[in-house]
């Protein structure tokens, strides 16, 4: 269990597992509150990423603003997908929908793991996701869903980008619902509620 993590039990019938996934500069602890709103019957574990770039914790390294490395990528999200296996064994929630729920770095390194490692998640909610790489074969994502929520003035993700990611995640047989927002990087309220009533009619 070598990353920092948070992991909060409900208890009752949900099956739901939330996975926490921070921006930049972001801690295990950043989207808990995030999650408790999402899904309040739902676990939550909450992840701290690995890397350090300056001071700021991210889940993998990038050579500069939107430029990621993408041999690091690759591994750390072989990584990330190897602690959530053993979380589970770890936790005894052997059986449940493993949800990721990342922003901006922590979407990146959730969209990595349906592109690389697509048996781990049932589904993904994306806020500022960008294509993170291009998988030298595209995944099996039948059964899987997910939302996105992007910004149309966002300086940090190009449009395009997001949308690459949409194109690639259906193609691969996902259903994915994806809102746009007239909003920058930053996220708004109102993408938190869609994202919840998405949950809850996708997820049960």
């Amino acid at each position: 269990m070598d990353f920092h993590h948070t992991f909060v039990r409900k208890q009752g019938h949900s099956k739901k597992i939330l996975i926490l996934l921070h921006g930049t500069g972001g801690d295990e602890n950043d989207l808990l509150s995030l999650g408790a709103f999402l899904a309040p019957e739902a676990s939550l574990l909450g992840i701290r990423g690995k890397v350090k770039e300056g001071q700021a914790n991210r889940f993998f390294r990038r050579l500069s603003e939107g430029v990621f490395d993408e041999e690091d990528l690759i591994f750390r999200t072989r990584e990330l997908a190897a602690f959530l296996e053993e979380a589970k064994e770890h936790y005894g929630i052997r059986e449940g929908e493993w949800i990721a729920v990342g922003y901006s770095n922590g979407a990146n390194i959730a969209a990595s793991l349906l592109l690389l490692e697509p048996e781990v998640l049932s589904a993904a909610i994306l806020f500022r996701a960008m294509m993170p790489l291009t998988p030298s074969r595209l995944p099996d994502l039948l059964g899987h869903a997910v939302f996105m929520s992007s910004g149309r003035e966002d300086p940090i993700v190009p449009n395009d980008s997001s949308e690459r990611l949409e194109k690639t995640l259906v193609t691969a047989g996902a259903v994915v619902s994806h809102e746009w927002q007239n909003a920058g990087h930053g996220l708004l309220q109102s993408e938190f509620v869609s994202a919840k009533v998405w949950l809850s009619s996708h997820m049960g």
